[in-house]
């Protein structure tokens, strides 16, 4: 049977990949993913790799306290503190949600302000203030944090096995951003499946994802692929209505942890 053999958490939107053993998993997807943003400093507007590449060598691992430690190379470490999910709240837009999420302070605004170029501010979600996920694919109480649509995503290795024979290189899993990694099946066969569970909990496959100039990024240097791979291959096999599509959306319909080795029971 197949079963969990990757499992990536990114506890600020479009920064570095973390790779876990185990996490618990909750309404909003694995315990801290995408709970930290970067936004512009004028407007609000979500900033992610798309806009600034050189945001997949940004790391912001939790620390002990709650908070996020930032560090990028050539840099000192920076320690910013969990704020108070009621003080200096500020006005951000994820796509076309607006919402008020407290502001990590002047420190950390500096810090990724000068590392990146451009003047943003480090925002935070409290679980009280996410969004509601769209109800075309979604149930009206699903909530999701910051990341793009979705709590979760999964790819099967042998989808990516696939993809990188067909480019005719090796591709990071990390270039697709997954959460969960499914090996033991057939390419892409998760885009069948409408339930699953793992360990305890339960997923419901919502849609499948649909994939960016994001994914030409290089996760370990921060280079786009001039060619526009693997974007312009999955183009000729996996493009529906001007869309193109790699892994699928996950809503968790529980609460647990899952811990890499659990077995991936296809339900429906």
């Amino acid at each position: 049977m197949p079963s969990l053999s990757g499992l990536y958490r990114y506890p600020l939107k479009s920064g570095r990949g973390e790779a876990l053993q185990r996490s618990a998993v909750d309404g909003l997807g694995l315990h801290g993913d995408r709970r930290w943003m970067l936004v512009d400093a004028d407007n609000g507007r979500f900033i992610t790799q798309r806009l600034l590449p050189q945001m997949s060598q940004l790391s912001a691992l939790y620390d002990a306290r709650g908070g996020l430690t930032l560090s990028a190379p050539g840099r000192e470490d920076l320690s910013v503190a969990l704020p108070d999910p009621e003080q200096d709240l500020r006005g951000v837009v994820v796509w076309r949600d607006s919402l008020r999420v407290p502001d990590a302070g002047d420190s950390a605004a500096a810090w990724l302000s000068d590392l990146l170029g451009k003047p943003c501010r480090l925002v935070q979600v409290p679980e009280g203030r996410t969004r509601q996920v769209d109800t075309a694919y979604a149930q009206p109480g699903d909530r999701v944090a910051f990341a793009d649509g979705f709590p979760l995503l999964l790819i099967g290795q042998a989808s990516l096995d696939d993809l990188s024979q067909r480019v005719g290189q090796p591709l990071s899993m990390l270039r697709f951003r997954p959460n969960l990694v499914v090996t033991g099946s057939e390419p892409y066969a998760e885009d069948s499946w409408k339930r699953i569970r793992i360990g305890e909990v339960e997923f419901e496959v919502a849609k499948g994802c649909s994939r960016c100039i994001l994914t030409t990024i290089d996760p370990q240097t921060g280079e786009r692929n001039a060619q526009r791979e693997p974007l312009a291959t999955l183009k000729t096999y996996r493009e529906r209505e001007g869309e193109v599509f790699f892994g699928q959306n996950l809503l968790p319909r529980g609460v647990g942890e899952l811990q890499l080795g659990m077995t991936v029971e296809v339900l429906e």
